[in-house]
């Protein structure tokens, strides 16, 4: 039998070209992404910040309740970022937050690699169907061994750079990550000079424009898939702002295989979003979304609130050091129900959110899609 070809490969994982983003910090549960499997799409659990054991729970979890193909999403480990002095100067201009929420800060000496090497052996030891990368690009050695057991691998890019050095390593294809995209941005190098709100910003002169700031020479989906395209043959995976199927039949015009949606799937009850977090999608309240690093150290979009205002210009390139520092502030504000101090993280769609279980949010979209794609005349097809 022929050797099954790199968009086979990934094609063959769903029925519908729909992939539920791998959302870390809780959005992502086995529920989620059964849900999304079921309903014909391909559904992903978030390793990162979890432990290995916690990891590998979720993946029992999950297979209990779906015998579909899913996805694990790795975080690669981080070199060191910003100074001591920067981040102990951010560490200084939060202890107003600390006082606000009766909480200290968290400490940043800790690990900064994710358990990523335990991790990767337990999905070595015991495969899933997919693999997908983000925060850098694993070695050939990592990606040859997870195709030896059977794993497909997706890696994470934000530039056509980043894409030909997922080639090289040996990835089956890429997430092309636009700048649209809720939470984190998952470039391989953070470049601090990338924050420049002047570099290849099309609103640059304008300080509320969407984006500007951390970030800012980021590209958007369309432009980026144009690009990769171009640069290599790998398939590729868009995501980034997608919220109905019209969009995801033009990210499919456009070269794509499958769209990755993460915000839309965040209002679902399958969800283990913050229900301060699903109700802050569609609040007039929180009217836009930006770019920053005021809660983790990284370029991630969410909604703008008065913690992103007020800390996100000062906010250092240090990550996970920054994450580490506001983990308990984040559940502080949780706790004391203020969407204010939340990383209230969201694509530019977010208006867009729909409140419906995961299953049928699959299923609207793939009627959404098909009519997007039928020809012009034709009865477009309503979901049943």
């Amino acid at each position: 039998m022929a050797p099954l070809s790199g968009l086979t490969r990934v094609t063959r994982l769903f029925e519908h070209p729909i992939v539920q983003a791998p959302m870390a910090g809780g959005g992502s549960t086995p529920a989620l992404a059964a849900a999304v499997g079921e309903a014909g799409g391909l559904g992903f659990l978030a390793a990162g910040y979890k432990t290995p054991a916690a990891m590998h729970e979720e993946i029992k979890q999950l297979r209990a309740r779906t015998g579909r193909p899913f996805g694990v999403n790795l975080f690669l480990p981080q070199p060191p970022a910003a100074g001591p002095a920067a981040v102990e100067a951010y560490a200084e201009r939060l202890a107003g937050e600390a006082a606000r929420y009766r909480t200290p800060l968290g400490e940043t000496d800790q690990s900064s690699d994710d358990a990523y090497d335990a991790k990767l052996a337990l999905l070595l030891e015991d495969p899933v169907p997919v693999v997908s990368f983000t925060f850098g690009c694993p070695s050939r050695t990592a990606v040859d061994a997870l195709a030896a057991v059977g794993t497909v691998t997706v890696v994470t890019v934000t530039s056509a750079a980043e894409a030909r050095a997922a080639r090289e390593a040996g990835a089956d294809a890429v997430c092309v990550q636009g700048v649209e995209a809720g939470g984190h941005q998952g470039t391989h190098h953070d470049d601090p000079h990338a924050d420049d709100p002047h570099a290849d910003d099309p609103h640059a002169d304008d300080p509320h424009a969407d984006g500007a700031g951390a970030g800012a020479g980021l590209m958007p989906l369309l432009s980026l898939l144009a690009e990769v395209r171009e640069s290599v043959p790998l398939p590729m995976i868009a995501t980034g702002g997608l919220m109905r199927g019209e969009a995801i039949a033009a990210v499919l015009a456009a070269g794509a295989c499958a769209a990755q949606l993460g915000t839309a799937f965040l209002p679902c009850p399958e969800s283990g979003a913050h229900p301060l977090h699903k109700r802050a999608l569609t609040d007039p309240l929180f009217a836009r979304t930006e770019l920053t690093r005021a809660f983790t150290g990284r370029p991630a979009r969410g909604l703008v609130n008065r913690f992103i205002r007020e800390h996100g210009p000062y906010a250092p390139a240090a990550y996970p050091q920054i994450h580490h520092m506001t983990s308990g502030l984040r559940k502080a504000a949780v706790a004391a129900g203020d969407p204010q101090g939340m990383s209230l993280w969201a694509g530019q769609g977010h208006r867009l959110a729909r409140a419906m279980p995961a299953g049928d949010l699959v299923a609207v979209l793939a009627a959404e899609l098909a009519a997007a794609r039928a020809p012009a005349g034709a009865e477009p097809m309503v979901p049943g």
